[in-house]
This record gives C-alpha cells, structure tokens and sequence, in this order.
C-alpha cells in the first residue's frame, strides 16, 4: 500500500494575525484588465421596444354561475316554441285549415328527425289545435276560437305600434357603424323587436323619409337617410339619470356630490368573488361610451371598446320586447358593430348586466335588469298576449283529477298566471336535457314512434285484455273481470259502480 496514505492529516496551521493574513494571501488578477477598451458601437438600425402590454380590466376571467329563475324562462317556452312554429305554418294557407299529408312536409322545419305521428302530436295541445273531418285521407286541423282570436289580436296590435317598430329600427341603424345593415340580419331580429312578418314591404317603403333599400355586397341593405338627436339617448342613461333623482330625492341632498365610497351594487343572488367584484368596480368606473357615438377610433381588444360594446348590446336588449334574444342573432352583426370573435365570453364577463343560459339548442343572452324571479319587471301588450298563448299550451286533453284546465279559463290573464304559477321552477329544472325539439317530442308522445304504434285508438297493448279462464282445475288464480255499470243498466257512464260479470255488485275499497 501506498505510503502517503497512511500519512496523517495535516494540522490545522497556526493562527496568524489579520493584517499578516492579508498580506500573506495573494489577490486574483483581473481578466479583463489587458482587453482593450472601446465605446459601444451604436446598432446598424433602430431598436424598437417592445411596450409593456397595458393591463386591461375587461379581459380577465369571471366564473359563469348557473341560475335557475333563468334557465326556467327557456324551459317554460319549450312546448310554446314548437306550437308557434306549427302555428306559422298553418296561419300561411288559405283560410288557416292544413291537412296532416301536407304538414308532413314541413317535419324538417320542426325538428322532426324520426317518424311520429302528427295527429298526436295536435291532440297534445286542444287548447290551440282541433283535427276536423277525421277521416281515413282527409284529416285536416285548424286553429280553435281562442287560439284564432290570439292571433288576430297580436296582428292588430302589431299593427297598431308601427310607429314604435319604425323607431326601433331607426335606432338600431343609428348604432352601426355605417348607419346601414343588411335586411336578412335585420330578419333574424324580427320577432324579437315585435317588428311585423314583412316589414320589408311594409315599414321600410311606407317611411321614406327615415330608410332606404340600397344594394350591398350581400343583398339588399336598409340605410338610415335621417340622424334624430332625440333618440340618440340610450336606455341606460334614462336609467341612470332616473337613479339620480331618485337618489337626490331619498337623500334629500343640497348639492350633488360624489359618495364618498365607491360600492359596487350586484343584482340580487349574484355571487361574485372578492376579485371579480374588484374588476368589475374598475370597469364600471370607467367613463360610460354611448352605444350612438363614434366608435371608429376605437382599437379592438381595448377596455374601451368593450365598453362600447357592452353599451351596445344592453341597447339592443333593451329594444326587444322580452328583453332577451339568441346569442347567434347578436354574432350575425360583427361586421356593423365590430364585436369581438368571443362576443358570448364577454357577455359572461359581465354577469352584473347580462346572463347566458344555456338551456335549448342555442344560448340565450337575458338583460339581467329587467327580469325578477323569472318574470318581467315591465310588460307589454305582446307578452301579455304571449302569456295567454302559453295558457292554452298549458290546457290538458284529459282533465287532472280534481280541477280541471278549460280554455275558458285559460284565455283571461288570470288563467295565464295561475297556469305559469302552478308549476314550480324544481319541476322546469328536473327536464334539463329535454331541450332539443325532438325530446320534447319524446316526451310529449312517451317516448313512442311510429313503429310502437297501431293505427287504430291507442298504442299496442292498450287493449289486450284476455278473457278470463274459468277452469275449474284452479279455482284459487282465476281472474274475474270487473266492469263499471250504472244504475240504468249501462256501462262506462256516470255513476258507474263495478259488478262482476253476472251482475252481482262488487264491494268499493
């Protein structure tokens, strides 16, 4: 083995003072001290910084928060949305009578994928529908009296409040950018505003003086040919300036000055986080854009113009009648309102003014203000006459065991509201995959199609009844069939009691 490592380890040297250590010690030369030494050369071509990206309090991210009065309101108007569609379609033919071979033909226009019967489906709604001349090839249907007397009423009163469809439209021209739009977007927006079915022949020639039809691009456009200062006010200032008298009123203040706190006032059951309330403080601090003003100097993806568009889109619900539309009829005007490609996620951004639904087969944007507890604050004459619709949707071909829904009753405003309250929102929300048409066909039939069908008066073993076996093998299984008799001698009347099949009278439970 080697020597050196039996040696032992070295001691440890002896103390020496500091300033001999100092000395002792050798310094490290530097590197760098022989390079010569140049001033930096200026770069061959500009730098250009790269500026820090500003923080924009519209862009961050709020949890979207189920709420169930909203969703109730799309899950209420399941059945009315497919009666209103069979109810265009039959109020296009002449004289309003439709015969079934021919509403065949408009199964797709349903949502109608597979094969059901329609005779069924209109015996599901009496109230609305009635089947005349029920014969092998010649059922045909039709409206009843009171369905019939809706529908008039809602043309007169559309009729009637043309002058306020003209100043929707002139309002809703006023806030694009180049104060026209296309007809065909315009149409997707129809029901919404209460505008009449054609309002291209009839509102847009009769008022020369406010539109014209140009030709664009895409087809024919509207064009706004006069500007009106006096309606270049939106509904959220007249708000906000109702809020301040109030305010001024309750307080009963000298001068009017700024509270001292900023507080931000969420609508009721809005949950929020501390973060979220603090951005959206800061957005609502902002200073407030018209939706009519000029926006083309706004830079997309900025603050401001989110705030913009937040304006515009609170203006437009504003104008419907039910204060609420699809969110696929607000993308449709990207172009004339340059929303941003994500227009349903800065809606959710905001929950403190809108909220998203995504009950039914496409997302519905409600203006958060005009609702409570699932009902309109301010009703007009169309929702009411909705609301009478939905009550004669609501009236069942066979009575409930204790009270029964006639259409009687069903056409007053007061058979509407009993029929909608009834009904609690926990029974709206159990159906929440019942959106698409044709679950609700589903349900409305049973789940039952045309293959589980005999043409006849009900399904398949609804009547196979066997007679009984009166063996005399076994006594103890015999099956003894019970009929209602009445006094008179005849079956299946009123004040039927059950006998047994010799007529001897059967005991009642």
């Amino acid at each position: 083995m080697d020597a050196k490592l039996l040696l032992p380890f070295p001691s440890a040297p002896a103390a020496l003072h500091p300033a001999a250590a100092a000395a002792a010690v050798p310094k490290t030369l530097f590197l760098g001290a022989s390079l010569p030494l140049h001033p930096r050369a200026p770069p061959p071509f500009p730098l250009r910084l790269r500026p820090r990206p500003a923080v924009v309090v519209a862009q961050a991210a709020v949890k979207r928060r189920k709420e169930i009065p909203f969703d109730n309101v799309i899950q209420r108007d399941k059945k009315l949305k497919l009666v209103l569609k069979l109810r265009n379609i039959l109020v296009a033919q002449p004289d309003r009578v439709m015969s079934l071979r021919d509403l065949g033909r408009f199964r797709r226009d349903l949502g109608l994928t597979r094969k059901r019967r329609l005779i069924a489906l209109l015996k599901k709604f009496p109230g609305v529908f009635e089947v005349v001349e029920e014969g092998v090839y010649s059922l045909k249907f039709r409206l009843t009296p009171a369905a019939e007397r809706l529908y008039l009423d809602e043309l007169q009163l559309k009729n009637e409040s043309e002058g306020l469809a003209v100043t929707k439209l002139r309002k809703l021209l006023m806030m694009s950018q180049e104060k026209r739009i296309l007809i065909e977007k315009i149409a997707h927006l129809k029901h919404d505003l209460g505008l009449p079915p054609e309002f291209r022949d009839t509102i847009c020639l009769r008022y020369p003086q406010y539109f014209r039809i140009v030709r664009m691009d895409r087809g024919p456009g509207l064009e706004l040919t006069h500007w009106d200062p006096e309606l270049a006010v939106s509904a959220a200032e007249l708000a906000e300036e109702e809020n301040r008298a109030r305010a001024a009123e309750e307080r009963n203040l000298i001068i009017d000055r700024p509270l001292k706190f900023n507080r931000v006032k969420l609508p009721k059951g809005l949950k929020l986080t501390r973060g979220e309330a603090r951005r959206i403080a800061q957005f609502n601090e902002m200073p407030y854009i018209s939706p009519y003003a000029d926006f083309s100097h706004l830079r997309s993806g900025s603050a401001e113009k989110e705030k913009h568009a937040c304006g515009v889109v609170h203006e437009i619900l504003s104008l419907t009648v039910e204060k609420r539309t699809l969110v696929d009829h607000l993308t449709h005007f990207r172009e004339e309102f340059r929303f941003s490609q994500s227009l349903r996620g800065m809606i959710i951004r905001h929950p403190d003014m809108f909220y998203v639904s995504f009950k039914g087969d496409r997302d519905s944007v409600f203006l958060r203000e005009a609702y409570k507890d699932s009902q309109l604050v301010e009703k007009n004459k169309l929702v009411l006459l909705k609301e009478k619709m939905r009550a004669l949707v609501a009236v069942l071909r066979f009575p409930r065991r204790g009270g029964a829904w006639t259409s009687g009753e069903a056409e007053g405003a007061n058979g509407a509201a009993q029929l909608s309250t009834e009904r609690s929102d926990e029974e709206y929300d159990e159906d929440e995959g019942l959106s698409d048409m044709e679950d609700l066909i589903s349900e409305l039939s049973g789940g039952k199609s045309d293959a589980d069908y005999q043409w006849g008066d009900g399904w398949f073993g609804e009547n196979d009844d066997a007679p009984p076996d009166f063996a005399d093998d076994d006594s103890s299984t015999q099956e003894v069939k019970v009929t209602m008799k009445n006094d008179d001698g005849s079956a299946n009347g009123r004040g039927a009691v059950p006998v047994f099949p010799d007529g001897r009278p059967r005991e009642r439970w």
